[in-house]
């Protein structure tokens, strides 16, 4: 797995951890942590969605040459 992609899930967990406290405690901020682990979430699934189309296309071109 692509680095970029473990970090923006790693995001998107610590995300969706800050909305839940925040609306245990009552706050309305936990509107936006959840906007935050959205956007990394779908970050996280382009990199990995990225590396596999790469990896395909790196096997596409080696078997093509064989």
């Amino acid at each position: 797995m692509p680095r970029l992609a473990l970090c923006t899930l790693a995001v998107c967990v610590l995300a969706i951890a800050a909305a839940v406290v925040s609306f245990a405690r009552g706050s309305w901020l936990g509107i936006i942590w959840v906007l935050i682990a959205g956007i990394s979430s779908n970050m996280a699934w382009y990199y990995i969605r990225r590396a596999r189309a790469a990896r395909a296309a790196d096997r596409e071109s080696t078997g093509a040459a064989s």
